[in-house]
């Protein structure tokens, strides 16, 4: 069942994006099923060139900025489980410039996951500290980081 706070997931298009296009909505591991419905919008945006990959991951962690900003003053809870859009685009910078195969999506996929549930320094610590839409997305742009680096690591010395 669906906590009253989240059931507004699909009331305006800003909750809607937020939710994940509904995916933060799961009653258990939302922030897992976030992840989870970015990887075909990543399959798709693979497509793009690299320097338009970055433009649109730049501008979505923006707009994320704003989204979980007004998400969670409108549910009145900071840092929603059910708000995914940071997870979206903390996946999308885990597999900036990642050969695409099932392979180094299913590992970005597991990376990002450790990073962002066990949450190491400073990753933990800008959680705790940066309030608003930037502390709800700046914990998953460091997450994606350090998986990404970790998986071209990876992709480097298995290739």
């Amino acid at each position: 069942m669906i906590e009253p706070s989240a059931r507004r997931w699909h009331n305006h298009w800003t909750h809607f994006l937020a939710f994940g296009l509904g995916s933060g909505a799961a009653p258990k591991a939302p922030g897992t099923f976030g992840t989870l419905a970015a990887i075909p919008l990543f399959l798709l945006l693979s497509l793009l060139p690299l320097w338009l990959y970055l433009v649109v991951v730049v501008a979505s962690f923006i707009l994320g900025c704003y989204l979980c900003d007004r998400v969670s003053r409108d549910m009145g809870v900071h840092d929603h489980g059910g708000i995914v859009w940071d997870e979206f685009v903390g996946f999308w910078i885990t597999m900036i410039a990642v050969p695409v195969s099932l392979w180094t999506v299913v590992l970005g996929f597991i990376l990002f996951r450790i990073f962002d549930i066990i949450k190491p320094w400073p990753i933990g610590w800008l959680d705790r500290r940066v309030e608003g839409g930037l502390g709800i997305m700046i914990d998953d742009v460091i997450a994606g980081i350090f998986a990404g680096v970790i998986l071209h690591l990876l992709v480097w010395v298995v290739l």
